[in-house]
């Protein structure tokens, strides 16, 4: 039986390395009966989407992109969520030891993401924004696309409940708002627990228009 059963393992390998001969087989005949102008064509194509990349990646950098800073007042945040389609704002205070956890995280991730604009923002100097976005639990991330916050991270209930959470299971939660790139499996959580398990905040739209909030419901909270 057991022999059986090596048997049938051993001919699915030997048909799978076949299959990927044959596409790549394929792939290189495919490129043989290319003549020097298609050559040249997808050449220029790879090229040109280089280019893109690079102009796009410099508008971000311009934007204030590629890095974590902290804007001087609630009056900074309209300007700083307009004018890019990605934001993650941490909504901190000096006070509370957790938030600078958050930082830590943070200013790796705002590194690694530029398309997306990593800030902070002080709650004492912004009580506006805390009231409005009815921010009640320190640290909240509150994740933004196109000027809507569409999700929040309130303290660490979605990050395992812990201060030892990683920098990749951060990531792996602002993928799932899709506030940036993930080029992970979100299905995949880092730390192998089950999705299920996880906490998310609920949380309707909230718009910037002309300076202020329009509120449609609560953020919810721990």
């Amino acid at each position: 039986m057991a022999n059986q059963s090596m048997e049938i393992i051993t001919k699915a390998l030997e048909y799978s390395a076949m299959l990927a001969e044959e596409k790549v087989d394929a792939q290189l005949s495919k490129l043989n009966e290319m003549d020097e102008d298609d050559l040249e064509r997808l050449k220029e194509k790879r090229l040109d989407a280089l280019k893109k990349a690079q102009k796009q990646k410099q508008e971000w950098l311009c934007k204030g992109h590629g890095e974590y800073k902290e804007i001087p007042s609630e009056k900074d945040f309209f300007g700083e969520v307009k004018e890019s389609k990605n934001v993650v704002c941490h909504f901190y205070k000096n006070s509370t030891f957790r938030c600078k956890i958050i930082d830590k995280h943070l200013a790796i991730l705002a590194k690694k993401h530029v398309e997306t604009k990593f800030i902070k923002l002080d709650v004492d100097k912004a009580p506006f924004l805390t009231e409005r976005l009815r921010i009640k639990v320190i640290p909240t991330l509150a994740l933004l696309l196109d000027g809507k916050t569409k999700d929040y991270v309130v303290g660490f209930a979605d990050l395992g409940n812990t201060d030892e959470f990683t920098t990749e299971m951060l990531e792996w939660r602002l993928g799932c708002a899709d506030v940036i790139n993930y080029s992970g499996n979100l299905m995949d959580r880092p730390t192998g627990t089950q999705r299920s398990g996880t906490k998310f905040t609920k949380v309707e739209k909230k718009t910037i228009r002309g300076g202020a909030l329009d509120s449609d419901s609560d953020s919810g909270d721990e």
